[in-house]
């Protein structure tokens, strides 16, 4: 269908704006712009185009592409709602993708009026995410959805197990968990916090890593050895053992750039994208082994061989 073909390229470009939010706002951050538009909002130092610094240029433009990524969030969700009547999941994955750019827009707003505490500066981070990974499940489910509709030759699927699946969306949990660790080191940095519930932020942010490193071998393992009819499974696992040795390497990298501030923001910065890309596959991995339970899929292949 045309209407299709249309929302996957209008869902990809609200991703791919998506990820630029969430980037833009690492930048905010890393490069202390957030008071670079003064404490106004939606105005800038009482203007809507800024004055040239660069940090009011830096906050302005973090903002300009948040409005665009919401945008564009309205207009997928709408087109979901007429056009993927019987993909209730899309609707939902569109819905959360707006849901979630409209409370983390909301929630920098407030940030630039009111100063927060760094534990609400990292939920700001950490709803950005799920709106970013809530418009790849959203780009790849309508992808997907594409790609089903022209194929004509009935496959049979194979369920995957309720305690692979349980152990997935658990990953996908605890590695939510160990972002927010992580977003909440970068705020109690910069507002000198010392501890949280007696744990200094790095050593909680390095056993939250320590942790999430090995469950995301064991999410590579049991996704690549028991599955091997499912190649998406499988390619999603490797991916995301990928990932988290990358995200490894640049953790050390952050060690060793740490005085040297020209290399260090953009080290933090490939951090931050990479721990993102990360969660979004997750993200999609619970939803491909929701598809797969042995209830859905039994429903499925019934419905496939009566048509």
């Amino acid at each position: 269908m045309k209407s299709t073909r249309i929302l996957k390229w209008l869902a990809l470009a609200t991703c791919i704006v998506m990820f630029l939010a969430t980037f833009g706002g690492g930048v905010v951050t890393r490069t202390d712009s957030g008071l670079g538009c003064g404490r106004e909002w939606p105005t800038c130092n009482g203007k809507f185009v800024p004055a040239h610094t660069i940090a009011s240029v830096i906050e302005f433009s973090h903002r300009s592409v948040s409005g665009l990524a919401g945008l564009l969030s309205i207009a997928t969700f709408v087109g979901f709602m007429i056009y993927f009547k019987k993909r209730r999941d899309l609707q939902l994955f569109s819905f959360l993708t707006l849901a979630f750019v409209i409370i983390q827009g909301m929630m920098g707003a407030l940030a630039v009026v009111f100063s927060q505490s760094a534990a609400v500066m990292a939920l700001h981070f950490g709803f950005s995410l799920i709106a970013f990974a809530s418009a790849t499940m959203m780009t790849l489910g309508a992808w997907q959805e594409d790609r089903d509709t022209r194929r004509v030759q009935y496959q049979d699927k194979k369920p995957v197990s309720r305690g692979f699946r349980n152990f997935i969306w658990a990953s996908t949990v605890y590695t939510y968990i160990a972002v927010y660790t992580g977003a909440f080191l970068s705020h109690s940095t910069e507002n000198r916090i010392n501890s949280f519930l007696g744990i200094a932020p790095l050593s909680l942010h390095q056993i939250a890593a320590g942790i999430l490193f090995v469950v995301i071998l064991a999410v590579g393992h049991f996704s690549y050895r028991k599955h091997p009819d499912h190649g998406d499974i499988r390619a999603l696992g490797v991916t995301s053992v990928i990932l988290i040795l990358l995200q490894i390497v640049v953790g050390i990298a952050l060690l060793y750039t740490a005085g040297r501030p020209e290399l260090y923001m953009f080290v933090v910065l490939s951090h931050m994208v990479i721990i993102a890309a990360l969660f979004a596959v997750l993200c999609y991995m619970s939803f491909r082994v929701w598809q797969l339970s042995p209830k859905k899929v039994a429903v499925q292949n019934a419905s496939l061989q009566r048509t």
